[in-house]
Formats: structure tokens, sequence, C-alpha cells
């Protein structure tokens, strides 16, 4: 088995970080559960925490990336908004490209 290049990449906007893996998990997991308490739950963060994220996202993006929506008649819930899906559509992609770069660099290392 040879050595392969690994990489992280985060989106930055004006300096702060916007997206990274660990939150985009995050606002994959609002989008999967429709539901910040069970998004967390579900990578075993607390509500605290993943709320922290969540505006930290919010407040970078400068345009909402999530929703929290009150209860009612059909309750409440988080989603993503459209602008949220482009960002987390955007960051994936340029994930993908990276990764795909990297692996068919030649590592010459003996």
């Amino acid at each position: 088995m040879g050595y392969k290049v690994k990489s992280r990449i985060w989106l930055e906007l004006d300096g702060q970080l916007l997206l990274g893996p660990g939150r985009v998990k995050l606002l994959r997991a609002i989008e999967a559960t429709g539901s910040l308490s069970k998004a967390a739950k579900s990578l075993d963060m607390s509500y605290k925490k993943a709320w922290r994220v969540v505006d930290e996202v919010n407040k970078a993006a400068k345009i909402p990336v999530v929703i929290t929506q009150t209860g009612g008649k059909n309750g409440g819930g988080t989603v993503l908004t459209p602008h949220g899906q482009e960002v987390l559509g955007a960051f994936e992609q340029i994930n993908q490209d990276c990764w795909q770069y990297l692996d068919q660099q030649p590592i010459n290392i003996n």
C-alpha cells in the first residue's frame, strides 16, 4: 500500500470560518432530521454546542443557512435555507474535486 495525500478543506468568508467537515456533518444531520435537537443527539453533541455552531454559521454566512421554525399546529423544526443548500453543495463539490486531484498525485518516497 502506497502513500496518499489527504487534506481537510474549510470555507471562510471575510476571515471567519463558515464551513468545515464538522459543521457540514451537523447541517446534513439537521437536513435529515428536521430538528436541531435530533441532529445534535444523532452526532452525540450537546444541544447547546449545536445551537452555537448553527449561530456561528449563520453569522459568518450573512445570509441564513439554517432557520428555526417555532412550534404550532404542525410543530416546529429546523431546516436548511435554499442558500444553505447552495453553500453545502458548493463545499461538497470543492471537497470532491480536491480529493480527486490529490488521489492522482504521485508520491515519490522510498
